[in-house]
C-alpha cells in the first residue's frame, strides 16, 4: 500500500510493536506521523498514549473559533485525536486523562489536575503497566525540547527516559506486570539539517521561507545533540501525515505554517523524518535508516 517496497529493511512482521507517548492531541500528527504510518503499512503494531486532553490549547484555526466549539473543546479535541490516529494507523489510543498543563506560569499550569503536577510515581507506574502489557520493541518519546519548554513536553521527555529503564527492572512496580526490555527509545526531532535544507530551498525557489525564525534559534542553540540521527524515508507518506495533522481542525490552520512547504518539495529535497536515539538495549548505530535496527 502507498507504494511500499516490501524489500526495504524496515518492513517487519506483526510481531513488532511501536509505542508512542505524546503530550497532547495533535502532537502525534506533528511529530513522526508519516514514519508511524509507513511502519503500520509494513505490519508493525503501533499504539499511542496521549497524556492530556489538550484543554489549554488555543483555537488556532479561525474557522473553528466558534462558541459551540469553545464550549465543548475537550470533546472536540478528543474526536480530532481519534480521526488523526485512524489516518496514521494506530491500533489503539490510550488516554491517560490528565489535564493540559498550559505554558509555564499560566493559570492552567497551577491547577492541581494538570499533568505536570501529578504524583510522578503514579504516572510512571501507569506507563510501565501499559508498556509491560504491550511489550514494545521501540518506544517513541520526546527530546529535551530546548526551544519549546512546554511543561507537558518536558515531562514526557523525563517519563520516556524513566519508563525505558523501569519497564525492564523487576524491582520497580512489581505489580505492574512482568518486566520487559524495550529495544530502543527514540524522539522525533526537527533536525538542523532538515530545517536548514527546507529553509534554503524555499528561499531559492520562492524568495521566502516559514523557517526563518527556526534558523535563527538553531544558530544560538546546541550543535545537533541530534548527532545520533536515524532518518526514516517517508516518500509517499508525507501527505498522509499532513492529513492526520489537518484532522486537528481546532489546532491547525489549513493555510498555516505546517503546510507552507509543498509536499512535492519536501519529498524532493528532504524526504525523511528524523529521530534522535535516546537509549538502547540492543546494538544500534543511531544514524541509520530504521527505528528497528538491531532488533531481532
Amino acid at each position: 500500500r502507498h507504494g511500499v517496497d516490501p524489500a526495504a529493511p524496515y518492513f517487519l512482521s506483526m510481531s513488532h510493536t511501536l509505542l508512542a507517548i505524546h503530550a497532547h492531541p495533535d502532537d502525534e500528527s506533528s511529530k513522526g506521523a508519516a514514519t508511524v504510518a509507513r511502519y503500520v503499512d509494513a505490519g508493525v503494531r503501533a499504539v499511542l498514549v496521549t497524556a492530556t486532553g489538550g484543554e489549554a490549547g488555543d483555537i488556532l484555526n479561525p474557522a473553528m473559533d466558534r462558541p459551540e466549539i469553545v464550549a465543548d473543546l475537550p470533546a472536540v479535541r478528543s474526536a480530532e485525536l481519534d480521526e488523526a490516529a485512524r489516518i496514521i494507523g494506530y491500533e489503539e489510543v490510550i488516554r491517560l486523562g490528565y489535564r493540559d498543563s498550559g505554558m509555564p506560569e499560566s493559570p492552567d499550569n497551577a491547577r492541581p489536575d494538570a499533568f505536570c503536577n501529578q504524583d510522578h510515581e503514579v504516572v510512571l507506574e501507569r506507563l510501565v503497566q501499559i508498556a509491560r502489557r504491550l511489550r514494545p520493541d521501540v518506544l517513541l518519546g520526546y527530546d529535551a525540547h530546548e526551544f519549546y519548554p512546554h511543561p507537558d513536553h518536558l515531562y514526557v521527555h523525563r517519563l520516556s527516559l524513566e519508563l525505558f529503564s523501569a519497564c525492564a527492572d523487576p524491582e520497580r512496580f512489581p505489580d505492574a506486570g512482568d518486566p520487559w526490555r524495550i529495544g530502543a527509545l527514540y524522539a522525533p526531532v526537527f533536525s538542523r539539517e532538515r530545517i536548514e535544507t527546507l529553509h534554503r530551498t524555499m528561499l531559492e525557489r520562492t524568495g521566502s521561507s516559514p523557517f526563518a525564525g527556526w534558523v535563527e534559534r538553531l544558530a544560538s542553540g546546541r550543535s545537533d545533540a541530534q548527532e545520533r540521527i536515524t532518518k526514516i524515508d517517508v516518500t509517499g507518506y508525507v501527505e498522509r501525515g499532513r492529513d492526520a495533522l489537518r484532522a486537528h481542525r481546532t489546532q491547525i490552520d489549513p493555510d498555516g505554517f505546517w503546510f507552507q512547504v509543498p509536499t512535492e518539495l519536501v519529498e524532493e529535497v528532504y524526504p525523511w523524518e528524523d529521530f534522535e536515539l535516546l537509549a538502547a538495549t540492543v546494538p544500534v548505530s543511531g544514524n541509520g535508516s530504521d527505528l528497528f535496527d538491531g532488533i531481532a
